[in-house]
């Protein structure tokens, strides 16, 4: 984003947005001070039941969006919770569907103030995080020991399965063993496409953001790969000899892209100590681990010595042309003032 501050989005005021973290550690700055704009209440209807979502968009100074629907629900067990994975409204209408117009509604608005705007909305990354109320009668035990009862409901919900009968034993391991537990009450398990918070309302807040932090991560990522890839296909067009390279401009881009990735790798190796709190720091960590933030940072930090070596082949051979047709010239030079000392000799 461009240096000069951006006041409302879609009509509605920009604020910074912060987290107040309630459990016990270093307090500290969190990394990442979005904006927020609180967008008007979304009111639909699905299968007979009234939803109002509660709508949140956020702007991050990298140019990602981010946008957070929360909604109340009450059910019996946590075998109906997959009903709410992709609720289909009345109308007709989906709701990824509406998300998607919201945002291509703020990328519009937004891209004056972009550096490099996209012509077009690139895909995004759909993340459903279900917070069950810690004195929910349905749970009355300690968080661990409800999941230990429940853990392959909550493999299925979490996978997207229905039921849960079909997952083997080892599915079900897998995909409930990433949790954590602060208090007696509190759970949070974390999965690739959700997640499944445990806790009282008030803490369901910080949570919520350091997922979000993760997935905005985790499409960062993503774009430096894309971004990446044309790079290196550039590249190998022009040590091809297929075109012109472009020189003067490419080491501009490399330039660039070094500048974005250091500061992106010093936020993924210190983003835990501005947390203010180690449990977050833990919630981020294991969020990050699912994802494979480290591995998708590797990929991306080896694309990019690949791409270095190759322009730097490529400017070794250019070098190597200049003091090709220097030594010609040279050899040339010495030629002719041979033939003219011989030439005034001979007169």
């Amino acid at each position: 984003m461009q240096r000069q501050p951006v006041r409302t989005l879609l009509g509605c005021p920009l604020e910074p947005y912060q987290i107040d973290a309630r459990k016990r550690g270093p307090r500290g700055q969190v990394f990442f001070r979005p904006l927020m704009a609180a967008l008007p209440e979304l009111k639909r209807s699905s299968g007979g039941t009234d939803m109002t979502f509660q709508v949140a968009l956020k702007l991050l100074p990298i140019g990602a969006l981010s946008i957070t629907l929360r909604t109340a629900f009450s059910v019996e067990n946590p075998e109906e919770l997959a009903r709410w994975q992709d609720p289909v409204f009345e109308e007709g209408e989906r709701l990824d569907a509406w998300v998607k117009d919201t945002i291509e509604n703020a990328r519009n608005e937004l891209a004056s103030h972009a550096i490099r705007p996209h012509e077009r909305l690139p895909e995004g990354e759909a993340y459903t995080v279900f917070c069950l109320h810690a004195d929910s009668p349905g749970i009355g035990m300690p968080a661990a020991e409800w999941l230990q009862q429940n853990r392959a409901a909550v493999a299925a919900l979490l996978t997207r399965e229905e039921g849960g009968v079909r997952l083997s034993d080892q599915e079900i391991a897998e995909s409930t063993s990433h949790w954590l537990s602060y208090y007696r009450h509190d759970l949070v398990v974390v999965d690739w496409d959700g997640a499944l918070v445990i806790d009282h309302p008030a803490g369901f807040a910080e949570t919520l953001y350091v997922m979000e932090l993760a997935n905005v991560q985790l499409e960062e990522l993503e774009a430096y790969d894309v971004y990446i890839d044309e790079a290196l296909d550039r590249a190998y067009r022009d040590l091809s000899g297929m075109r012109r390279p472009r020189k003067a401009g490419v080491l501009h881009e490399l330039k660039e892209l070094r500048i974005d990735l250091a500061r992106f790798s010093d936020e993924l190796q210190n983003i835990t100590k501005f947390f203010g709190e180690w449990h977050l720091a833990r919630v981020y960590e294991n969020t990050a681990r699912v994802f494979h933030l480290a591995d998708w940072h590797r990929a991306i930090d080896e694309k990019l010595r690949t791409l270095d070596s190759l322009y730097e082949m490529l400017k070794q051979d250019q070098n190597h042309r200049v003091m090709l047709w220097l030594e010609a010239a040279i050899v040339l030079l010495f030629i002719m003032d041979l033939v003219l000392l011989f030439w005034g000799i001979g007169k």
